[in-house]
């Protein structure tokens, strides 16, 4: 931290400025490659065109000077505010978006001046050079995760709230050590009463495993207490509270976050309407049907398709395996519950011996997932050896292509369940069947096998509540790393 001029204290996050400067010149030398790219695809003679340019000078010119105008056009964007590197989706899009106008600004400052520039040197440097720097901010994105992981590039989180409020934040940040928050300590947002579980001697203990360090009146000197960079304020504290602690933070360089009261709605289903002055947050239907549904099916089932086709040597030599290895078929056939209910065959490659259930029974006591809901454990003597590898590199589910392609499952939504857990559903968990479950899903790229029964059911009706295809591209790029990090597979 820093001290300012006045005495008072400044935030600082050391990090951030080395990111920064990383993704710029990383975002500079995507372009550098683009236009090297194009120009050398136009004059360097790799492809015939049947019209050539008068002279090279113009692109030459373009050459030196896109990269610079690449960089300026993102800051402008601002695809490098902070609030956005790190994680999320608001980074890329604000990247696509600067992109886009930098080639409006071009397109229109050619035809304005009469430069003669090559259809194909444009077509092949602007596209290229967006390719390169998502790549590459991908690329540094998984940098930072890992040290984030190892306890470094992190925000320390002073969180303002009390009771279950405060403590879902700081499960948040336990369990999402990506998100790059480190809870360093709460400060009630209430002066506690005399009989207040929040009382002032509970200041010096903690919230799991959080300390508690004051209250709101004395935020200030939590703050530079703790060192925190940033103030995440719980949805229970009332407006005058909450514009006096953002007047106290004037100056400070201290990021404000104000937690909504509406959890796992996201994206574009919320939107700010001010009303009178007063801002106040509209939320939209999930869109369950329609013309984004009916492309997602579009999409599902050509790629499935696609995906059959490509891998059907690997299905026959797994399928052979699974037959000369253990006695019983290649093909596990299960019933499970689709969209509204309606039950469905699900295929899997087989990886447990034929008697399976039968021996279920007598390991009921060694279930390793305490709610009972599901049956999970880790050295299961029912799966076969061939099933073991199978399992861990997710190769069971192949055969579940077949169902995508028939329309009862989706590449991606929430996990498939089984009768007898829908049986025991309580109401608000019946929202998973809303739409088709999924081959991959949130429960796929979070964990899988070592998630809480709870966890997978927040994250599946997150998933139904917030459903576009770009998170399930997102899910879809995510599964690939999980798979190969054989997360929860057993």
């Amino acid at each position: 931290m820093d001290a300012r001029a006045d005495g008072g204290y400044r935030a600082t996050v050391p990090w951030e400025r080395p990111y920064t400067r990383l993704l710029i010149v990383t975002d500079a030398l995507a372009c550098v490659v683009a236009v090297g790219v194009a120009y050398l695809v136009r004059f360097g003679g790799l492809v015939e065109f049947d019209l050539k340019p008068v002279s090279a000078r113009p692109y030459i010119l373009m050459s030196v000077l896109l990269p610079l105008a690449w960089v300026l056009s993102m800051f402008f964007g601002r695809a490098y505010e902070s609030r956005f590197l790190g994680g999320g989706s608001e980074e890329f899009r604000r990247v696509l978006n600067a992109a886009a106008q930098l080639t409006a600004v071009v397109a229109v400052l050619s035809y304005a001046t009469k430069a003669e520039l090559a259809r194909a040197y444009v077509l092949i440097a602007f596209p290229a050079a967006l390719v390169l720097t998502v790549a590459l901010r991908v690329g540094a994105r998984a940098g930072l995760h890992r040290l984030r992981r190892a306890g470094r590039c992190l925000h320390r989180v002073l969180v303002v709230g009390a009771g279950e409020s405060a403590a879902s934040m700081i499960r948040i940040a336990q369990r999402e050590p990506t998100a790059g928050w480190s809870v360093v300590g709460v400060v009630l947002d209430r002066s506690p009463g005399r009989h207040s579980h929040d009382s002032p001697e509970r200041v010096g203990f903690d919230l799991l495993g959080v300390p508690i360090v004051g209250t709101s009146e004395s935020l200030h000197t939590a703050i530079a207490q703790t060192a925190a960079t940033t103030v995440a304020i719980s949805p229970q504290m009332d407006g005058e509270r909450l514009r006096r602690l953002l007047w106290m933070l004037e100056g400070s360089e201290v990021d404000v976050l104000v937690s909504s009261a509406l959890t796992d709605v996201t994206g574009p289903r919320i939107s700010i309407r001010p009303v009178a002055g007063l801002p106040l947050l509209h939320v939209e239907e999930p869109e369950l049907s329609g013309t984004r549904r009916a492309m997602k099916g579009l999409f599902d089932r050509s790629v499935a398709a696609g995906i059959l086709l490509l891998c059907l040597p690997l299905l026959a030599a797994l399928a052979l395996a699974v037959r000369l290895t253990s006695r019983g078929p290649a093909i596990f056939r299960q019933v499970r519950v689709g969209r509204g209910g309606e039950h469905f065959t699900m295929y899997k490659f087989r990886s447990m011996y034929v008697d399976a259930e039968q021996r279920k029974a007598a390991l009921e006591s060694r279930n390793e997932r305490a709610e009972g809901l599901l049956f999970k454990m880790r050295e299961d003597p029912r799966i076969t050896r061939v099933g073991k590898f199978l399992r861990k590199w997710s190769l069971d589910e192949l055969p579940q292509l077949f169902n995508v392609v028939g329309g009862s499952m989706s590449l991606v939504g929430p996990r498939p369940p089984l009768p007898a857990e829908v049986a025991r559903y309580e109401d608000d968990v019946h929202r998973r069947l809303m739409v088709k479950p999924g081959l991959t899903g949130l429960w796929q790229i979070s964990g899988r096998s070592d998630l809480e029964w709870d966890e997978s059911v927040r994250l599946d009706l997150r998933y139904v509540q917030n459903w576009s295809l770009a998170m399930d591209f997102y899910i879809l790029w995510r599964t690939m790393f999980a798979v190969l990090r054989r997360e929860g597979a057993y």
